[in-house]
């Protein structure tokens, strides 16, 4: 009985995020009304803040649920058992693949995150942090092993990476040449490039 209670109440959680999400892309975080996101999702205050306690966690879950799927399966690339190279490549394809799947999401992000509660900032910026490092980790068993070239910090590396990645927003478009895989490959690419030792 439980579950199909659960199973009930998973949609309305579902289209506050849905709705939440269009009406922050289209008017922004800040001039998005809490009465606005549950009249679209066609739900009451109450329905709302038994999910989320404020419009604070409802953009911090928009992002937070895309950052949790990109975490499970960067672990899921890391402790593979393929060369590491490979499972750098790997990473870096999935991290630029599923932004551009859910860049709704990130550009509001990253264009709201300054008005997020103090608090709940720390904690996404601490999450993302923990997506990093993992990923540096990666490039510095590379590194350690002479698979990558050493004379750049592996911070750098990442830093340097994952600046392209947030920038994705500012000028892909769907409708473009390349789709987000491609775009994926040549960004991890160019990656694997940059860390090949000089011959």
């Amino acid at each position: 009985m439980a579950r199909n209670g659960v199973a009930a109440e998973e949609p309305v959680r579902h289209r506050l995020l849905a709705e939440a999400t269009r009406l922050f892309a289209e008017r922004g975080f800040e001039s998005t009304s809490v009465q606005e996101i549950v009249t679209a999702a066609g739900v009451t205050k109450g329905a709302m803040y038994h999910y989320f306690g404020s419009k604070d966690d409802l953009l911090q879950e928009i992002y937070g649920r895309v950052l949790r799927m990109q975490m499970e399966r960067l672990t899921e690339f890391a402790e593979g058992d393929r060369p590491v190279a490979e499972r750098l490549h790997a990473a870096a394809m999935d991290v630029v693949t599923t932004t551009i799947e859910n860049l709704d999401d990130s550009k509001i992000f990253f264009r709201s995150m300054h008005q997020l509660a103090p608090d709940i900032r720390r904690t996404v910026r601490a999450e993302r942090r923990r997506y990093h490092e993992r990923f540096r980790d990666l490039v510095v068993e590379g590194q350690r092993s002479g698979v990558f070239r050493d004379d750049t910090p592996a911070e750098m590396v990442v830093d340097f990476f994952f600046g392209s990645v947030h920038h994705l927003g500012t000028w892909y478009h769907p409708d473009g040449a390349l789709s987000g895989a491609e775009v994926g490959r040549h960004f991890a690419d160019l990656l694997l490039a940059s860390l090949r030792p000089a011959s």
